[in-house]
């Protein structure tokens, strides 16, 4: 069977990349073949452990926005391809004829090969809402649980975790919480929070080795130190699902990544990456990006669904700009850009903004929150490069505004003058992003 437009994979990318190509392409027959009955929205996962109760409450939905859009969807595994003959293969014995492929298969959690690993109740936080349903299941029968990986996913599941009142541990090998998007400053913030919560957090401490006897009973550190666990979440990060492109001949990057153009073009003709499995570069340094977010994915596939017949959609930014948030306990926490530590190791010459304030004025409002906000400037130019904010619920959105500010290469005197609006009742926006910038150095 033949079809314009394939799209392998029905995540965050995979539905944009379907979604987006409908939309602009009214007359091609599409296609989209995953894996899973089921998908998750990415970012809700830790919240199906308390907050939401239940893992179908994080059910994504798209398999109702494909039908309802006369978007074909089969539930296999592609497990080959022949580009010179642009067909593909699926392991349920089934052979597709392409115009356009667009792959979007994902990544899996990456597990550290310690000692143990393999012990039952040893468990991960992939994108697949049946093995998360067993976690979630297990985690009702534990009382210690053990979480290896202080970045944005291990935090939030121990957030979410010890909201259901169980002995929480939190570990991370480097020095701070959230290393790959702030800086110490905002990582001590972000540490002090969760430990409000009891959460039991240790940094700059390595697991030796995980032990028990054919099931989790303990996990070691290298001081010696024992904790006793009955689950051990593995939260090291994760690797791009890539083993499909690179039977099909595609060049990879060195982390095993699919290199693509800035169109989302692979080494293939005809054949486009998107999400996850993609390697991204930095917008600043242009070097390679590992860090992995369902903003990014939805970008690519928007990039590459628009240009899959002629170059429509223009690309004027340079790289990825990681704009991410969270919640960690009552506090939101949201990055963008470059942080202090990079830029300085990347040898730019920066001059850093910070301040305080509510996002509320007068800030009595009973919704109101204090803000501590970073900015990070180029000394030279002025050129906003970076900025950390943790607040109240205001930050994410805030964190929109400055990602758009850097790409469009916004500097000091931009930000300064900017006329926004101002009501009492809904933000107090207006007298933020003066106050960093008015703290700089003379």
């Amino acid at each position: 069977m033949k079809y314009d437009i394939i799209v392998i994979g029905g995540s965050a990318a995979g539905l944009i990349a379907a979604m987006t190509s409908r939309k602009l392409y009214k007359d091609k027959k599409i296609l989209v073949i995953k894996k899973l009955e089921k998908e998750l929205v990415p970012c809700g996962i830790p919240y199906i452990f308390h907050t939401l109760g239940a893992v179908e409450k994080d059910y994504m939905g798209i398999e109702e926005k494909f039908k309802a859009n006369n978007i074909d969807l089969l539930i296999d595994e592609v497990i080959d391809g022949n580009t010179e003959e642009k067909k593909i293969a699926t392991k349920e014995g089934k052979e597709f004829e392409y115009e356009k492929l667009i792959i979007a298969t994902g990544s899996t959690p990456f597990i550290i090969p310690i000692p143990g690993h393999d012990l039952e109740n040893v468990m991960t936080i992939p994108k697949n809402y049946k093995y998360l349903g067993n976690v979630k299941e297990k985690l009702g029968e534990a009382t210690n649980v053990v979480i290896i990986g202080g970045g944005f996913i291990g935090v939030e599941v121990a957030d979410e975790i010890k909201k259901s009142g169980k002995n929480v541990t939190l570990i991370e090998a480097r020095d701070y919480l959230l290393p790959a998007s702030f800086d110490a400053d905002f990582g001590e913030i972000a540490k002090e929070e969760i430990e409000s919560d009891n959460v039991k957090v240790l940094v700059s401490t390595k697991v030796k080795e995980i032990a028990g006897n054919g099931k989790v009973e303990k996990v070691i550190l290298e001081s010696g130190e024992e904790i006793p666990a009955d689950i051990v979440i593995m939260a090291t990060g994760y690797k791009p699902n890539t083993e499909l492109a690179k039977k099909m001949g595609i060049k990879l990057s060195e982390w095993g990544y699919i290199e693509t153009d800035d169109y989302m073009r692979t080494s293939i003709k005809n054949v486009y990456a998107a999400g996850d499995c993609v390697q991204h570069k930095d917008y600043f340094t242009g070097k390679p990006s590992r860090l992995m977010l369902a903003s990014a994915a939805v970008f690519d596939a928007r990039i590459a669904a628009s240009n899959l017949y002629k170059l429509k959609l223009l690309r004027t930014n340079k790289g990825s700009l990681n704009a991410y948030s969270t919640m960690i306990g009552g506090k939101a926490f949201a990055a963008a850009g470059i942080t202090e530590a990079v830029a300085k190791a990347e040898g730019f010459d920066i001059v850093i903004g910070k301040a305080e304030v509510v996002d509320r004025h007068p800030g009595k409002f009973a919704d109101a929150s204090k803000i501590t906000m970073k900015l990070i400037f180029s000394k030279e130019c002025g050129l906003l490069l970076g900025a950390q904010i943790v607040g109240g619920k205001s930050v994410g959105e805030i964190i929109n505004i400055i990602s758009l500010a850097i790409q469009k290469e916004v500097n000091v005197k931009d930000l300064l003058t900017m006329q926004i609006k101002q009501i009492p009742a809904d933000t107090g926006i207006c007298f933020i992003f003066p106050l960093p910038i008015l703290m700089l150095p003379v």
